[in-house]
């Protein structure tokens, strides 16, 4: 599967962005899906997963935050990001594979597939 982020952009702090994710290929709905994340200076982290009974996962840091949901029909996995805070600054990555079991949903080596990233700048 090929993943194309998008939605990124510069927003005040207290703002929201919504990033998207587009998958091609027609077994979308087999596939669990993922946001990472990479600031300056950092390592990549988890954000949220979607996985494909419906459960999701958050990292701690954005919970309350953000929402992440997908639409199988259209190939797409979103981001709802707000409240946003300087502290979310970084190049956000998606990400997907065929996995079954939601076990270390938060480790990136369980995801096969990645997107290109897209930056979101939060200014204070």
């Amino acid at each position: 599967v090929q993943l194309q982020a998008s939605g990124g952009g510069l927003v005040q702090a207290g703002g929201s962005l919504r990033l998207s994710c587009a998958a091609s290929g027609r077994t979308f709905n087999r596939y669990a899906m993922a946001w990472f994340r990479q600031a300056p200076g950092k390592e990549r982290e988890f954000v949220a997963a979607k996985w494909t009974e419906g459960n999701t996962y958050y990292a701690d840091s954005v919970k309350g935050r953000f929402t992440i949901s997908r639409d199988n029909a259209a190939n797409t996995v979103y981001l709802q990001m707000n409240s946003l805070k300087p502290e979310d600054t970084a190049v956000y990555y998606c990400a997907a594979d065929l996995v079954h079991s939601p076990d270390h949903y938060d480790t990136q080596r369980m995801y096969g597939f990645w997107g290109q990233g897209t930056q979101v700048t939060v200014s204070s």
